[in-house]
């Protein structure tokens, strides 16, 4: 996209009531329908990789129906993402839920593919295990990532049931790989019972500093995001968010809920406070909305991917007239 061109946005809610049609990411355009997107906004409908309750395959679109209510100006954030680049809904990449190792390769080609056209990924989950082979896509392009892991759990578990590849084992495997950078690893959110201290040992070990949901209530979102940009510094950003880093007063529609987690509003808070980070993509899995109520745990989720496909926008848009700033 060129400075001349406009972005095609949402759906005019004022025309068409926001029930109606088809439940497109905030009712934005396919990307068949623009061509190539900025941003794309991409499903992962796959779950097998879950140890407790299943369901997490149908949080992509659960998300999207949730996120009909989001408008197109952001003033927390005093940004209007959808006019500032282009954003579409790339649809679903379909995954085996037979065999796991087949669904990680699939989903890594199909990263490959839409990273390759220019675009930075919103990916809806689908369980945590996806999140290894879009880090894998996201590494051929800028090199070990810096991460921001929020969830529940630390995720770096070496394996379940001799499964290497399952949603509790995805950072562990990243790591082994390189594609992660060690200098600037950071889970926020955690919480809950362990196997055993080795857990948590192993962890430091891999390069994981741990900003707890405890932590985040002592101390405030503000001071939490600070110490969180010093960490990540000017590296390029993976975001990856287990919506189960919410207190189940929050999410209940999730596979793994541990009580005493994060408000909706400290989550939002921490994220808009990461705007200035160089953000190359994100995720947000786990959403299960057959233990939801009311939407509560997809309406959360959506406001999130909200919140992160503004930064985005907004670095792209500031990318974009940086380069057309410059003298020819």
């Amino acid at each position: 996209m060129t400075s001349n061109e406009t972005p095609r946005g949402p759906v005019d809610s004022s025309r068409i009531p926001r029930y109606a049609g088809p439940a497109t990411f905030a009712r934005l355009p396919r990307l068949d329908e623009v061509g190539r997107t900025d941003v794309a906004v991409v499903g992962v409908p796959f779950d097998s990789g879950v140890s407790y309750r299943p369901g997490a395959r149908f949080g992509g679109n659960a998300i999207r129906e949730a996120s009909r209510l989001l408008r197109p100006y952001n003033p927390a954030q005093d940004a209007s993402p959808f006019a500032l680049a282009q954003v579409a809904d790339a649809g679903d990449i379909a995954a085996n839920p037979f065999d796991i190792n087949e669904a990680v390769e699939t989903v890594e080609a199909a990263a490959d593919e839409l990273l390759g056209s220019g675009a930075r990924l919103m990916t809806l989950g689908g369980d945590h295990t996806i999140a290894l082979p879009l880090l894998r896509s996201v590494a051929k392009r800028h090199g070990p990532v810096a991460l921001l892991h929020f969830d529940a759990h630390l995720d770096t578990w070496d394996t379940y049931f001799g499964a290497e590849y399952t949603h509790g084992t995805p950072f562990r495997r990243a790591v082994e790989e390189g594609i992660l950078d060690t200098e600037a690893l950071s889970h926020v959110g955690t919480r809950g019972p362990l196997y055993g201290k080795q857990d948590l040992d192993d962890d430091e070990k891999m390069g994981f500093g741990i900003v707890t949901s405890a932590d985040v209530m002592r101390r405030g979102v503000d001071e939490v995001a600070d110490q969180l940009r010093q960490r990540i510094g000017d590296r390029p950003l993976y975001i990856s968010i287990d919506i189960d880093v919410l207190d189940p007063a929050h999410a209940p529609g999730t596979g793994t809920p541990e009580a005493g987690g994060l408000t909706s509003r400290e989550l939002l808070e921490i994220l808009r406070g990461l705007a200035s980070c160089n953000l190359v993509s994100a995720d947000l899995v786990e959403v299960a909305p057959a233990y939801d109520h009311a939407e509560i745990t997809s309406v959360a989720a959506s406001h999130t991917a909200y919140e992160l496909t503004t930064i985005m926008s907004r670095q792209i848009a500031e990318a974009r007239t940086g380069r057309e700033d410059r003298p020819k």
